[in-house]
């Protein structure tokens, strides 16, 4: 990867979607002057799934102080503290427990804390996240968090659909979000869906916010 490669990638992309789209770098397994270059882009909003890892890249990065750090991986419990002290944002609150101690901890630290709440849209045995049922009779109990800001949905497709089958999933999150804001009132401005490989359907549906890492940075080595 190479800066030229780069800027070439963002305005491929840029020039399929609406300008209103927020595009999301995914920049697990990117090295933090790679990241550098995706800021100097535009690039404001990065999403990192491992707590360790983005320590270390924050601190990396620490002079780009305008940098949102998004946790978009499954956050374990043992992980909370340094979470909060790391990620700007927890896009992927997955669980009612999960949830309330997140509250419980950001309370500790006297910060409220912008997340999003992963769903699955269908079932895959592979991913975290509520299902819709399961959501919809949390509402009343993650009401009463006030230390999380919820902003939004976020969804993560199963592998193997078909495009008929991608375009189906992705279109159950848009209700639902109107759903969910008619009965807590929440704004909910942020629709998290569409990847790589599915970022175009995604917008389609209604997405307003796409995490690219593969189309953006290339392919990268597999994680240890």
């Amino acid at each position: 990867m190479d800066p030229q490669t780069l800027a070439a990638n963002l305005q491929r992309i840029q020039q399929g979607i609406p300008a209103g789209v927020e595009i999301m770098a995914v920049s697990k397994g990117v090295a933090p002057e790679v990241m550098r270059w995706a800021y100097e882009l535009g690039l404001r909003h990065f999403g990192e799934s491992r707590v360790q890892e983005a320590a270390q890249k924050r601190k990396a990065l620490a002079d780009l102080g305008d940098m949102v750090w998004h946790l978009i991986g499954h956050l374990q419990t043992n992980k909370i503290a340094p979470a909060l002290e790391i990620f700007d944002w927890i896009d992927s609150v997955d669980s009612l427990r999960l949830a309330k101690l997140l509250d419980q901890k950001a309370a500790q630290r006297g910060r409220v804390v912008p997340v999003c709440l992963q769903v699955k849209l269908a079932p895959d045995p592979d991913k975290y996240g509520w299902e819709v049922e399961d959501l919809l009779a949390a509402l009343p109990a993650l009401q009463s968090l006030d230390h999380l800001a919820v902003q939004g949905l976020m969804t993560i497709l199963p592998l193997g659909l078909d495009p008929a089958g991608i375009q189906a999933t992705f279109a159950r999150l848009p209700p639902l979000a109107e759903q969910i804001r008619q009965q807590t009132g929440w704004p909910l401005p942020v629709l998290s869906m569409g990847m790589s490989g599915d970022y175009l359907q995604a917008v389609e549906c209604g997405s307003t916010l796409i995490r690219l890492g593969r189309s953006l940075f290339g392919e990268r080595s597999p994680s240890p």
